[in-house]
């Protein structure tokens, strides 16, 4: 078999993925609070992105924040969907896909991966500043402020109260709450078996990008950036696929021409020597047989 179709049939081990995922998050993470920038390019950055919206009429934050904001039954259920589905659906799915499709699961987790890489280009070239932090004066409410006594949040993002400072709350575009769920929604459409994950697939990503754009956390471009970044990820899969399978051969002990490795790590012994303990072979030409008892 090629080797290269064995290791895309085979199961990773759930160790050295849980171990790959948490180092890719952990610099991701860590990622996002180094390429923190100037405030006010942030902003300008931002007023830009929505003068761009207004022109083109695609300025639905406006309506949708009114909306969230005026209703807690709405605005209350947003938030929590904001701050949490982000880091338990996109999980789950990828549990899902290790034990029920594990033929998918490695270019799917390298699709994610990638992307997630690409969005952190993102965040370094095109600090923005999201809706909720603009002037007042610009018509944004910040409904995980105005609700947060209702969550675990404060008014800094969706991070646990206190732990504001342990995120960049200027890393919107693009925004990856709706590049992860634009992957989550595909996985669940291309390889769930029944309506209603298919359904779930389709609907997922189209509500988070109400969500988003609701609670003031992102512009409509930021979302489209978000799935431009899925679809650029995507593409380079196969290639980054290819590399690291070529390293990791590179890496792997070589054994020449299909040959089994020598135990003795490469010695040998000259004619009639044995190792300690050896037994001697009956079929040896230089042993005589031993004499019947």
């Amino acid at each position: 078999m090629n080797p290269r179709a064995a290791r895309i049939g085979r199961r990773p081990r759930w160790w050295s993925e849980l171990l790959l995922i948490a180092v890719v998050y952990a610099a991701y993470s860590g990622g996002r609070l180094l390429v923190r920038g100037d405030t006010q390019t942030a902003v300008d950055h931002g007023l830009a992105i929505l003068r761009i919206e207004k022109l083109l009429y695609l300025n639905a934050e406006h309506p949708l924040n009114r909306l969230f904001t005026a209703t807690p039954a709405l605005g209350i259920p947003a938030d929590f969907a904001y701050a949490s589905l982000h880091y338990l659906v996109t999980p789950a799915v990828l549990v899902w896909l290790f034990h029920r499709r594990p033929a998918r699961y490695r270019a799917a987790r390298t699709w994610l991966m990638t992307s997630t890489l690409l969005g952190l280009v993102g965040f370094t070239l095109l600090p923005t500043c999201p809706p909720r932090l603009l002037d007042a004066s610009h018509g944004f409410v910040d409904t995980m402020a105005q609700f947060s006594s209702y969550g675990w949040w404060g008014a800094e993002a969706s991070a646990p109260r206190g732990m504001g400072a342990m995120t960049n709350q200027y890393a919107a575009m693009p925004s990856l709450h709706v590049g992860w769920a634009l992957w989550c929604g595909v996985m669940l459409w291309r390889y769930g078996r029944t309506p209603a994950s298919k359904a779930l697939g389709a609907a997922y990503p189209l509500l988070t990008v109400i969500v988003v754009m609701g609670t003031a956390n992102h512009y409509f471009l930021d979302a489209v950036a978000g799935a431009a970044v899925m679809g650029f990820g995507l593409l380079l899969t196969a290639p980054a696929t290819r590399l690291v399978d070529r390293i990791r051969d590179r890496l792997r002990p070589v054994v020449g021409g299909g040959r089994s490795p020598l135990v003795s790590g490469g010695c040998e012994t000259s004619a009639g020597e044995r190792f300690p303990g050896q037994r001697s072979s009956p079929s040896s030409a230089d042993d005589t047989p031993a004499p019947a008892r």
